[in-house]
């Protein structure tokens, strides 16, 4: 049993990592998806983003969870909690055109204990 943590504000970063899951997750795996956003995000965004992992990460348990306020404080407080094997998230927000990782990104992966997974958006 696999325990993976997908965060997500954004229906393009769910879909990627849906795509990234597909071939590996199991009926015994457990997906948490994290809704975290700033304050200011649009809230609709946070929750089109749960529905679509919602939607395609059949057969795996998936349980879905949402924060505000800082994204990376909330990423790795989660993962902590739940003892996530591995961590989920996009390459950036907002502009998708911009050569490497955003903040969110790049700092997950360089405090996180456990392995991160950065996907394309």
């Amino acid at each position: 049993m696999t325990t993976y943590l997908l965060s997500s504000a954004s229906v393009h970063t769910s879909a990627a990592a849906c795509d990234y899951l597909a071939d590996r997750l199991d009926a015994d795996d457990t997906v948490m998806v994290l809704g975290a956003s700033e304050p200011d995000a649009p809230e609709r965004d946070v929750g089109d983003a749960i529905n679509v992992a919602r939607a395609r990460l059949a057969p795996a348990t998936v349980w879905t969870e949402r924060r505000e306020g800082d994204p990376i404080e909330a990423i790795l407080d989660l993962a902590s909690e739940i003892d996530a094997d591995e961590l989920l998230v996009g390459r950036r927000r907002g502009d998708h055109e911009a050569d490497g990782l955003g903040s969110t990104a790049a700092a997950v992966a360089g405090e996180a204990t456990r392995p991160v997974v950065v996907v394309p958006t």
